[in-house]
């Protein structure tokens, strides 16, 4: 094929997840609920932390960072599918899949460093508790977000730039639900190693260090309750644990099944199953449990509808 031929690329074809028109609409239905859902819950945890000073801590900070990537997310993917699932149009622009490919690790990445943050934080709380206030004071947490967004949004630049110079002589069609980089890289032409020596180089200095810092971090809280005599305080103490603990083994978990499976159990239905599984399930889970679970966000929550309630029936009555 002419090297002419190989660069007229000007799109790529998303398959999707069904060319059924009946069930094209249910799934329709249900991704658009689950959008409003999403947006709506971590756009609540985000308001009502920012709205209340007494949740002005590390912990709570760090959540409303969480909750930020989780609405990134689903904006950058979610929209895409249902345009597909309504319209049936299924291309997306080089530039747009370059984007999404870019926006979805960017935040991904951005999230597990969050993820490491709060472990940290859980860490000198219940291992050092009377240095906490001088390791998690308000300017350390301040370096920790920044950092987390920094390395999350610098570190992929390279992903978009190293793949806008290759050459696409292949199949453009992408049979996933969204831009996913190894698929990119299958269907490409051009040498690939420069891409997988970054995936390798990211996966050494960021990722691998964020799941083992969060794993060791756990491994000394874990030492430090059981040291606890009282039972009842041992609950207690690691009940402060449980939301993060919960959020970090669903995410390692979901990106562990999408992207460290053996070569021979990788298919498009899998991939794509694993790939909603973090879209979806992560974000809705997020709000869910640091809500559920956590009875300052509760009362915060509560003080806020007080509060908008009184407002209106104020307003009315004018």
């Amino acid at each position: 094929m002419k090297s002419e031929d190989k660069q007229n690329i000007t799109g790529f074809v998303i398959q999707g997840l069904t060319d059924i028109p009946e069930i094209q609409s249910l799934i329709f239905l249900i991704f658009l609920l689950c959008y409003v859902i999403i947006f709506l819950g971590n756009l609540t945890i985000f308001v009502v932390i920012l709205s209340d000073s007494r949740l002005h801590t590390p912990m709570y900070i760090f959540l409303l960072n969480l909750s930020l990537t989780d609405i990134g997310n689903i904006t950058n993917i979610l929209p895409k599918i249902l345009n597909i699932l309504l319209t049936q149009h299924k291309t997306i622009s080089f530039v747009g899949c370059l984007t999404q490919m870019y926006m979805f690790l960017s935040l991904a990445l951005t999230e597990a460093v969050i993820l490491t943050a709060m472990a940290y934080d859980r860490y000198v709380a219940i291992c050092h508790p009377l240095h906490y206030f001088i390791f998690m004071s308000l300017r350390h947490t301040a370096i920790l977000v920044v950092s987390s967004w920094t390395f999350g949004f610098l570190v992929p630049t390279g992903y978009p730039v190293l793949i806008s110079k290759h050459l696409f002589c292949r199949s453009h069609l992408l049979d996933h639900i969204i831009c996913d980089l190894t698929l990119l890289l299958k269907i490409s032409c051009s040498d690939t190693f420069n891409v997988e020596l970054l995936i390798y180089l990211q996966g050494a200095i960021i990722s691998v260090p964020a799941f083992v810092f969060t794993f060791i971090s756990y491994i000394f809280i874990f030492s430090s309750v059981l040291k606890i005599q009282s039972s009842e305080s041992r609950q207690k103490t690691f009940s402060t644990c449980t939301s993060h603990l919960t959020c970090v083994t669903v995410f390692y978990g979901t990106l562990l099944c999408l992207y460290m499976r053996p070569a021979s159990s990788f298919s498009p239905k899998q991939d794509k199953f694993f790939a909603l599984l973090y879209i979806i399930m992560i974000p809705i889970l997020n709000p869910v449990i640091y809500t559920l679970k956590n009875q300052d966000v509760k009362n915060a929550l509560t003080k806020l509808m007080n509060k908008h309630l009184c407002f209106t029936a104020h307003e009315s009555n004018k």
